[in-house]
């Protein structure tokens, strides 16, 4: 139940400063996505269900935040979490590396995903440049927040062991 609360409490604080704080005070390619790392957390800890179902809507809170079309982070979320899942058993998901690593490479992947279905399902012209000159650095920045975030969740369990 504690798990679950915390989880609900670190979306709110990511969706309050992915909107309010980093567009404000960050360039436009070097804003973190918060959400992905939480993402990633549900591939290697949440159950299929649970954190299929929560991964699709915090894609879909993601779309209605960004004003892009509706869908399109939701469907890429959820596969990002499908393969996480299909790995986790594969990997020592309990190090730092390979947290940062795996955050890096769904950003990644969740851009080619998005630039992908947006070469198939729309015709805007403008938009693929954009989003494909922002993939690397947003990936850069949103592994680099994960391993400091991942930090203080292990600092926090250790003293809870204790």
């Amino acid at each position: 139940m504690i798990k679950n609360i915390k989880i609900v409490l670190f979306t709110i604080l990511a969706v309050i400063l992915q909107v309010a704080f980093f567009p404000s005070h960050l360039a436009d390619p070097f804003k973190p996505n918060l959400l992905m790392i939480l993402i990633v957390y549900l591939g290697f800890r949440s159950s299929f269900l649970y954190g299929g179902i929560f991964a699709f809507l915090l894609g879909l809170l993601q779309d209605s935040i960004s004003g892009l079309y509706f869908g399109l982070n939701g469907f890429s979320s959820l596969l990002i979490f499908i393969l996480l899942k299909t790995v986790a058993h594969r990997l020592y998901a309990d190090g730092r590396a390979i947290i940062v690593l795996s955050v890096f490479l769904a950003t990644l992947l969740n851009g080619l995903l998005n630039l992908l279905l947006l070469l198939v399902f729309s015709v805007a012209d403008g938009i693929y440049s954009s989003v494909f000159s922002s993939i690397v650095p947003q990936g850069l920045m949103t592994a680099l927040i994960s391993g400091m975030v991942y930090r203080f969740a292990v600092s926090g369990r250790r003293e809870e062991l204790l």
